[in-house]
């Protein structure tokens, strides 16, 4: 038997996910499917969008996965508390056979976005099979386990992207709006749910899509996404989301056959990832803390969208900020709109790195940075691509070397996905908001190959899934 640590060399295995009795919110028990959701734990703007959440419905899934408390230990015991009761009050239901669950989102401008939800054996990053792409936080890694330990649950599912066979379907549009995003709620939409334990036919049907090989996993989630869903809710944000349910062993047979030669890329969910590394240790093997949930997505057929997370620097006022660049960057004022204001800093981007202060009352547009205090700064260890980065020029040079901001101190940065939020936030505080430009897609992936990670926060691909429509307990 192994033991915990798992220090014995394995053969290189690929993806491998597995069925398990997804948790799902009974619908008659809440005000609506939409109004129990959130978005991933990390997105939600605190304070005002927590609150907005916690009262949208007394079961919404922010009380477990941001259970507010005096200390630590009182947080992670008060989401403890709150899964056992809603569990045993039937709030939330565990589904009565093992499946892996087809997950789509679209939005009103066209945007689509499919994929499969299930439980992912835990891997480290030299064996190659899930690469992470950005540093992580030590504090955050050790919050989410704690929160783990406690409820002994996964409580959302991370966002993983693969290169499948296929094409993209016809007739619908790339991932070019975001998803339950930065800082948005949900809200009471449209809601249907049903049971679950539907077989699928193991013969391609009437909903398979051009592009999707027989026996694929594409093949498989375009057939399963032609019937009837399990539940289907609209939220705040526009978007609207449906689930399915995959119980018929040919079809996992078929899902489980495709990934096991595939390689995953974490799109969203690191700390959550890390999180999943460190609990495996901590356990002997085999256990359920083997696997940890997952949202699996073809970016052959689904494309993100790439886009920037931005930082408010506390206690930083912009006139500060702009003394202690002065004669290291350009700079110039832009009195325009936020969206002017970013199109700017897109065209600057083209020519190197450029970023966008914020927070009194108008825009400044740093770039064209000192070749010799890049030189000074940034490691000269990592391939040429990641020295380029504006994420690795922000931490390595501006916030180390200029404003003398520790990058993993919440007292002192926050990271934040909405934009025009950074900047309200900055306003009212009295801080600097900064910015940034997304970087491509194909350069977070190339670095990843090379085992190379960016600076943290570095990214948000999304849509992201929501949080509450499916979760997984390790002991049902």
């Amino acid at each position: 038997m192994k033991t915990a640590g798992h220090s014995e060399a394995t053969t290189r295995r690929g993806l491998e996910l597995t069925p398990f009795r997804g948790l799902r919110y009974d619908p008659d028990r809440v005000g609506s499917l939409a109004s129990v959701t959130s978005p991933p734990y990390d997105v939600v703007v605190r304070p005002d969008g927590l609150h907005h959440l916690q009262s949208a419905d007394p079961h919404n899934i922010v009380r477990l996965i941001l259970p507010q408390a005096g200390t630590p230990s009182a947080r992670t015991e008060q989401a403890a508390d709150t899964l056992r009761r809603w569990l045993a009050e039937g709030i939330l239901v565990a589904d009565p056979d093992p499946g892996l669950y087809v997950y789509e989102q679209r939005d009103g401008d066209g945007m689509l976005q499919r994929g499969i939800i299930g439980t992912l054996r835990v891997t480290e990053p030299a064996e190659g099979v899930v690469l992470p792409h950005e540093d992580v936080m030590p504090p955050v890694v050790a919050d989410r386990a704690a929160l783990m330990r406690a409820t002994r649950a996964n409580l959302e599912p991370l966002l993983l992207t693969y290169r499948g066979d296929g094409a993209m379907p016809p007739g619908t549009t790339p991932g070019t709006a975001a998803g339950p995003g930065a800082g948005t709620t949900s809200g009471v939409g449209d809601d249907t749910a049903t049971g679950v334990g539907v077989g699928t036919a193991t013969e391609v049907g009437s909903g398979t899509t051009a592009g999707a090989g027989v026996g694929t996993a594409a093949e498989v989630i375009e057939r399963t996404a032609s019937r009837p869903p399990l539940l289907a809710t609209t939220t705040e944000d526009g978007f609207r989301h449906r689930l399915w349910s995959i119980t018929d062993p040919v079809d996992l047979a078929r899902v489980q056959t495709d990934l096991a030669g595939r390689q995953a890329l974490i799109a969203d969910g690191h700390h959550r990832w890390a999180t999943y590394r460190r609990l495996r240790l901590e356990h002997p093997s085999p256990s359920p803390w083997d696997y940890g949930l997952v949202l699996l997505v073809d970016t052959v057929r689904y494309p993100l969208r790439v886009r920037a997370i931005h930082r408010l620097l506390h206690g930083l006022p912009v006139a500060g900020a702009l003394r202690a660049v002065d004669g290291l960057f350009r700079v110039r004022r832009l009195d325009a709109p936020l969206p002017e204001a970013l199109a700017a800093l897109a065209d600057a981007s083209c020519a190197g790195n450029a970023f966008l202060l914020a927070g009194d009352g108008a825009f400044h547009l740093l770039d064209r940075p000192d070749p010799e205090l890049l030189a000074r700064t940034v490691p000269a260890d990592r391939p040429a691509a990641w020295r380029s980065l504006d994420a690795t020029v922000l931490h390595a040079t501006l916030l180390e070397h200029v404003w003398r901001i520790p990058e993993d101190s919440p007292a002192h940065i926050a990271y934040i996905h909405d934009t025009a939020a950074t900047v309200e936030k900055a306003e009212r505080d009295g801080g600097t908001a900064v910015l940034m430009h997304p970087v491509r897609e194909e350069v977070v992936r190339d670095l990843a190959r090379q085992g190379v990670t960016m600076p943290r926060k570095s990214t948000s691909f999304g849509p992201k899934p929501a949080s509450g429509l499916v979760l997984r307990a390790l002991e049902i």
